[in-house]
């Protein structure tokens, strides 16, 4: 479908109040044209509709005229450069932004990840900036006894389940 198709469909979702319909319409349209900017504002205004900054911020990152407390929103909701960049769906370089202030956000957040990763990165390949998000999962805790006790009370609970069943089986046949 064109996209001046699927941008009438998305004007006439809004207007029957189908802002969920809308808002998946142009996310696919972003995935498809991931550098038209007006795209993005439009799915920022969505958001706004819901009342969510953080998704309001993260559509409006690369616009200069962008609202400071929905960027901070964003950044705090995505906390590595590494999931800026893949919150962000940028593909290709940063040269193909249509403004000057979006390549400079764009490399920032690319530089930022790499220096953090101490490795290039690239939008095209979200392995290359995927490892970061590992890096902020919450480290391995070691066992507690509340924890080894829950796990040995389902277990036994589990079993008691089953031989009851099998019992129950069992009877069938006798």
């Amino acid at each position: 479908m064109p996209l001046s198709e699927t941008l009438a469909r998305v004007d006439a979702d809004l207007a029957a109040g189908r802002i969920p319909v809308a808002r998946q319409r142009l996310r696919g349209l972003i995935s498809s044209f991931p550098h038209d900017l007006t795209l993005r504002r439009r799915l920022a205004e969505v958001y706004r509709r819901y009342g969510d900054a953080a998704e309001a911020g993260r559509w409006m990152f690369l616009e200069e005229d962008r609202d400071a407390d929905e960027t901070a929103a964003f950044e705090s909701r995505y906390g590595s450069p590494g999931s800026r960049m893949k919150a962000l769906a940028w593909r290709g370089p940063e040269a193909l932004a249509a403004t000057s202030f979006a390549e400079k956000q764009l490399l920032a957040v690319r530089t930022a990840c790499a220096e953090e990763l101490g490795r290039p990165v690239d939008w095209d390949d979200p392995a290359s900036y995927g490892e970061l998000e590992e890096q902020h999962k919450a480290p391995f805790e070691p066992w507690t006894v509340a924890g080894v006790l829950a796990g040995v009370g389902s277990l036994v609970i589990a079993l008691a389940f089953l031989a009851i069943w099998i019992r129950g089986v069992a009877a069938l046949f006798e």
